[in-house]
């Protein structure tokens, strides 16, 4: 009895450890990795419009973050952090777009209610969260944030699902020790 309770808690742990080394082996393309190209529909201020990457990528680095789904209180909190920032984002030459998976109308909303309207908010496709190696495979978005430098290469990712002020904090200390 006792050796299959061990085997049972060490199958457990196993699996624990495997899923999550499968998770954050998925969680997000490699710096360095040429950043894929995407025009998307989205919304600021409750005006609705498209947001290109190649076209912010001319601005200068472009911090993309995706998050799982609206109205929750970790995508809220996310959120909150980066409008909080966004002057020193935009001081440092960064534009910021946050993405997920929820329909523009609903970020629309989000984008009022959590955001005060200070940044993009885009509704990422299949496509998009595939190419960016964000599928959580429910579909939904993996809470990732890259910096795409102007070359379109990935030159920083933070993938801590349990981080979630730490998305905003670390994305922008690395914008802010970019060479421009």
């Amino acid at each position: 009895m006792k050796r299959w309770v061990f085997l049972k808690s060490a199958l457990a742990a196993a699996a624990i450890l495997s899923f999550g080394a499968a998770s954050s082996a998925m969680a997000a393309l490699a710096v360095g990795a040429a950043a894929p190209g995407f025009s998307a529909p989205g919304t600021q201020s409750g005006a609705a419009m498209t947001v290109d990457l190649s076209e912010l990528l001319k601005q200068g680095p472009v911090v993309l973050f995706f998050f799982p789904t609206v109205f929750t209180g970790d995508s809220a909190a996310e959120c909150h952090a980066f409008a909080d920032t966004i002057e020193t984002f935009r001081a440092a030459g960064a534009s910021v777009v946050g993405m997920s998976r929820d329909p523009v109308d609903t970020l629309t909303r989000f984008s009022a209610e959590e955001c005060a309207g200070k940044f993009p908010m885009a509704s990422a496709d299949l496509g998009i969260v595939t190419s960016f190696d964000v599928n959580d495979s429910a579909n939904f978005a993996t809470r990732t944030t890259y910096v795409i430098a102007p070359s379109g290469k990935i030159a920083f990712v933070y993938d801590d699902q349990g981080d979630v002020g730490g998305h905003a904090k670390n994305a922008l200390a690395f914008v802010q020790g970019m060479k421009r």
